[in-house]
């Protein structure tokens, strides 16, 4: 007999129970993260929902680290000109038209391709009963139900339907009840992942879509497919960072880790944070100009990550509009004694997405598609059967080959920056818990009344840190200390095999480590 360990965070207990509960069956890392994750979609429904997207880098017991990114495409009739013509020079945050074939359940079956040891009904039970039984609503879940930023949404019946029963909006502590849902999960663990893209639960999801306008068809649900990437990797003191390329953004974690080396930024959590700010700061200008599809767009992505770092773009150039997304993400880090490894991450994009949810199934949509371009010269223009540009972006690190920290996190445009503080707190030796408990610092539009040229820092961050940023030229956004707009990071750390798993304080969620008996022909 001998000892299994198995270490699991995310951004809800349940969740993290969820996961646990698979390792104590039997299962392995991968199993372990579906699962949590599948609760969350009923637990989290602000930030995440089977009708949403995932992308996550697994690694498996030979060393090989791979990213599947099932990111979903647009419809085959998504045309710029189309899109144009109804929307004029933007797409809406709430439309069926923001809405694209969500990835999240082909993603969890290209997961469970890499080695899964339970079953896929027994991975995705917890989902079905949580959503049958109904739960208590969560602090963060109830924020957004109530939150005048979604106001809009009171004019929706779907929402009301689900999260304002009877007229009254839901609040922490009362049940939340989703049979329509469950029914869903108890098809899906019944028929397998291809019944959400084909036969009756699409057909009625899809007519949904329809009716509100969509342009997608059978055919783009049906011919779906994740993709299996390299992922992008850089060294930065002993370690190799990995995280997801292009079509999302893990290019600006590798450039900024790159930039605090080459400009021997000796303190860059501190008197050197307006350089590391001044660094985000020009990724989030490239994210906006040269980020997209590399499957259809003339994507660099060596020079996203080696290109010249310069003094960074110009403040005050780019006055656009700063959309805040109130919602967004889960994160889920998990890591076994096997050699197993998940960092996952689902969203919704905006809190609830699109607003639209299928009362046949109980599907909620995201609205990745806002997140498009109409600027027919912009590599992220809409194009039939093409992938938006994307925030999702999970992260790992490794020394000599082993794994060292897991990393995965919500915060939309501010997500290389919070994995990138997180991994420097752990490189100055920080606890897991520490380091993802600690004051943030996020440029670009974090939060509502911040710009592309601010900075949104959290009330705790330390004066010298202040006094950085001050002389950086970036205007500052307080925000109190521990803001859920700041990101919800969960992490593994790893070291000489034992390990430390922590959830943010940001968050409704739990990191748990424990240890298994596992006989010879136990998981095979």
């Amino acid at each position: 007999m001998s000892t299994f360990t198995g270490a699991l965070a995310s951004p809800h207990a349940l969740a993290t129970e969820a996961g646990m509960a698979a390792f104590a069956e039997g299962g392995n890392a991968i199993d372990a993260a579906i699962s949590a994750a599948a609760v969350l979609t009923v637990v989290y429904p602000h930030n995440v929902a089977l009708g949403g997207d995932l992308i996550a880098l697994v690694r498996t017991p030979d060393g090989i680290i791979r990213c599947v990114n099932a990111s979903g495409w647009s419809g085959a009739q998504a045309t710029a000109e189309r899109m144009r013509t109804r929307h004029g020079r933007s797409l809406p945050a709430r439309h069926a038209d923001s809405v694209t074939v969500p990835g999240g359940v082909r993603g969890w079956e290209a997961l469970r391709s890499l080695g899964c040891r339970i079953s896929w009904a027994q991975t995705l039970a917890p989902a079905q009963r949580v959503a049958e039984a109904g739960v208590a609503v969560a602090k963060s879940l109830a924020h957004h139900i109530a939150d005048p930023e979604n106001a809009d949404l009171a004019e929706s019946e779907d929402f009301c339907r689900v999260f304002r029963p009877g007229g009254r909006m839901l609040a922490t502590g009362e049940v939340l009840v989703q049979p329509a849902l469950a029914s869903t999960f108890a098809a899906l663990r019944q028929q397998g992942p291809a019944a959400f893209y084909t036969g009756a639960l699409a057909d009625s999801m899809l007519a949904h879509l329809g009716k509100h306008g969509s342009c997608l068809a059978a055919a783009d649900f049906a011919e779906f497919t994740p993709e299996f990437t390299e992922p992008l990797s850089a060294r930065f003191g002993d370690l190799t960072v990995l995280t997801s390329p292009p079509n999302t953004h893990g290019f600006a974690m590798l450039r900024a880790l790159r930039a605090i080396e080459e400009r021997d930024v000796a303190d860059p959590l501190g008197a050197g944070i307006g350089t590391l700010m001044r660094i985000f700061h020009h990724g989030n200008v490239l994210r906006e100009r040269r980020l997209g599809d590399p499957r259809l767009s003339d994507i660099d992505t060596h020079a996203l990550v080696n290109g010249a770092l310069g003094e960074v773009a110009e403040l005050g150039k780019h006055p656009g509009p700063v959309l805040v997304p109130h919602g967004d993400t889960v994160g889920v880090a998990a890591a076994d004694s096997d050699g197993f490894v998940v960092s996952l991450i689902q969203s919704v994009y905006h809190a609830f997405g699109s607003g639209l949810i299928d009362p046949g199934t109980g599907v909620l949509f995201h609205n990745r598609g806002t997140s498009f371009s109409l600027d027919p010269d912009s590599p992220n223009v809409i194009a039939p059967r093409k992938r938006p540009a994307h925030t999702l972006m999970p992260a790992l690190t490794t020394r000599d080959g082993a794994v060292r920290h897991v990393l995965a996190t919500m915060g939309g445009q501010g997500q290389p920056q919070i994995l990138t503080q997180v991994l420097l707190h752990a490189v100055a030796g920080d606890s897991a818990q520490s380091a993802v408990s600690a004051p943030r610092a996020i440029a670009g539009g974090q939060v509502d009344g911040a710009t592309a040229d601010s900075v949104v820092v959290e009330a705790d961050l330390e004066a010298q840190a202040r006094e950085s940023l001050h002389a950086s030229g970036l205007s500052m956004v307080e925000v109190p200390v521990h803001t859920e707009a700041m990101g919800q990071a969960n992490v593994v750390f790893v070291d000489a095999g034992a390990m430390q798993a922590a959830s943010d304080p940001r968050s409704d969620g739990a990191g748990m480590v424990a240890h298994y008996p596992r006989g010879p022909l136990t998981g095979g």
